[in-house]
C-alpha cells in the first residue's frame, strides 16, 4: 500500500457511497483488502504505509497504535462496511490480507478478523483467503494455526537468495528460511503458495539473478511474482542511490533479468499469466489480484488502504493513530475519495487488462485504437494471432514495454 495517497473530495463522516456505486454492486466479483500496517523494522527500498514501533510513539511515549488493538480496529471498519453496502452486496469471494507484516499479528487475530468479514458479507465457499508473511515471523505451528483459521493461500517475500543482495534492500533471512517455509504451508495444508522476488538491486549480478529464481522454482510453489526494483523517492534507498552510493538501476538490464526469469519459470512448468505473475495453472493464479485487474470491487480495511465500489474508489487516512481515532469516534476513516467517470474506467480498463495473458478484447479500443493496435503488433509487440481472434494481447517483448503499448492503443 503506498504512503502517497492523490487528492479527492472528502469522504462523508458516515462512509456512505453514491447510488450511483452502490446500483453496480454485484456486477462483479467482490474481494476484501486488509491492510496490517507493522513492520519490525522498515527496509531500505520500501515505499509501503507501514510502520516500526518507534514510529508509533507520541513526543511523551506513549503508543499512538499498536498491533494488539489493531485486529479489533479492522473489525469495526469491517462493521462500518457492512452499514454503509446494502444488504444485496454479494458474498466475499477473495480476502488479500497484506503490509507491513501481517503475521506480526498472532495467528488467531488474523482468523477473527476473517470471521468478521464472514459474518458481515458471507464468506464464499471457495473463497481464496490470502495472507502476506515474512520468512522470519513464522514457523511451523504458525502457518498450521493459520490455515486453521481459514486462510489457503500464503505468499512468502523472497526477494533473493543472495545475502549480499538481502543485504542492500535491508532484509534479512536465515539461508533457506523462504524454501524451508513453503514446505511448511505444505504440511499444514495450503492449497496455493506464492514466493515473491524481486530483481535489479544493485549490485545483483546475472548469476545472482539466476539462483534466486533457481532457487524458487526448487521450492515448489504454485505461484511466482517477479517484481522490479522500483527506487522510490524518499526512501533510503533512493538517498544512497542519490549520494551514489548505489548504482540507479539501469533500464537494459531489468529487461534482461525479466526474460531470464520468464525463461527459467517457464522452462519448470510455470506461465505467465500478468506481466509480473506466473503460475502453474489457471487454479494457481491470484483471484484477489485478478480482481483488481478486471475492475472489480473491493474493500480495503486499514490506514492508507485504497477501495473501489462502482466507480468510486476512495482511501483510508495513513496514520495508524488517526486511523484509530476515527473509527473510536464512530466515523469512516476514509481521508477522500473520487467518482471516476466513464472515460477514466474505460482507460483503467485498458491499462490493466493490457498487462493480462488474455489481453485487452479490441472491441475496447476506439477506431484509432483499433488501428494502433495493428500497428502495434507489426512492431513485434502485440501478438497478431490474438489480434486476428479480437484481442490485443503482448508477446513477450510487448511484455517489457506494456506503457508504451497502453500510451499507443488510447
Amino acid at each position: 500500500m503506498p504512503s502517497v495517497s492523490p487528492d479527492g473530495a472528502p469522504v462523508p463522516t458516515d462512509g456512505s457511497l453514491p447510488a450511483s456505486a452502490t446500483a453496480r454492486l454485484g456486477d462483479r466479483p467482490f474481494g476484501v483488502y486488509v491492510h496490517v500496517p507493522f513492520c519490525v523494522t522498515r527496509c531500505g527500498y520500501c515505499d509501503f504505509n507501514t510502520y516500526t514501533a518507534a514510529e508509533l510513539l507520541s513526543r511523551d511515549g506513549t503508543a499512538t497504535a499498536t498491533r494488539e488493538g489493531y485486529p479489533e480496529l479492522a473489525q469495526s471498519e469491517l462493521r462500518m462496511a457492512g452499514r454503509v453496502l446494502p444488504p444485496s452486496a454479494p458474498e466475499v469471494s477473495t480476502v488479500f490480507v497484506g503490509g507491513g507484516t501481517p503475521t506480526l499479528l498472532a495467528a488467531e487475530d488474523l482468523g477473527r478478523i476473517l470471521r468478521v468479514v464472514d459474518s458481515v458479507f458471507g464468506l464464499a465457499a471457495d473463497a481464496e483467503v490470502t495472507t502476506e508473511a515474512n520468512p522470519e515471523t513464522v514457523d511451523r505451528d504458525y502457518l498450521m494455526r493459520l490455515r486453521d483459521a481459514g486462510f489457503n493461500r500464503v505468499s512468502f517475500g523472497m526477494q533473493s537468495v543472495r545475502e549480499h543482495v538481502l543485504r542492500v534492500l535491508e532484509r534479512s533471512h536465515t539461508p533457506g528460511r523462504p524454501q524451508q517455509c513453503v514446505d511448511w504451508a505444505r504440511e499444514a495444508g495450503f492449497e496455493h503458495v506464492n514466493l515473491d522476488l524481486i530483481y535489479g538491486t544493485p549490485g545483483e549480478s546475472e548469476d545472482d539473478w539466476h539462483a534466486s529464481v533457481t532457487a524458487a522454482v526448487e521450492a515448489a510453489p504454485d505461484h511466482v511474482s517477479a517484481y522490479s526494483l522500483i527506487v522510490e523517492e524518499g526512501t533510503r534507498l533512493a538517498a544512497r542511490v542519490r549520494r551514489g552510493e548505489l548504482e540507479e538501476p539501469d533500464g537494459d538490464r531489468l529487461a534482461d533479468r525479466y526474460l531470464q526469469a520468464d525463461d527459467v519459470l517457464t522452462r519448470a512448468g510455470y506461465s505467465w499469466y500478468e506481466v509480473s505473475n506466473w503460475a502453474r495453472g489457471e487454479s494457481a493464479h491470484s483471484r484477489h489480484n485478478r480482481l483488481y485487474w478486471t475492475g472489480g470491487d473491493w474493500w480495503g480495511v486499514g490506514p492508507g488502504a485504497h477501495s473501489h465500489i462502482g466507480g468510486t474508489r476512495w482511501w483510508n487516512v495513513k496514520h495508524p493513530g488517526a486511523y484509530a481515532q476515527r473509527l473510536n469516534e464512530g466515523v469512516s476513516p476514509g481521508a477522500a475519495r473520487e467518482v471516476l467517470t466513464e472515460d477514466e474506467q474505460h482507460l483503467e480498463r485498458i491499462l490493466l487488462e493490457l498487462r493480462l495473458s488474455s489481453g485487452v478484447p479490441l472491441e475496447v479500443l476506439s477506431v484509432q485504437g483499433r488501428q494502433r493496435a495493428r500497428e502495434v503488433a507489426q512492431r513485434g509487440l502485440l501478438d497478431p494471432g490474438e489480434l486476428a481472434g479480437g484481442r490485443a494481447v503482448l508477446t513477450r517483448t510487448g511484455r517489457l514495454l506494456a506503457d508504451a503499448v497502453v500510451r499507443e492503443l488510447t
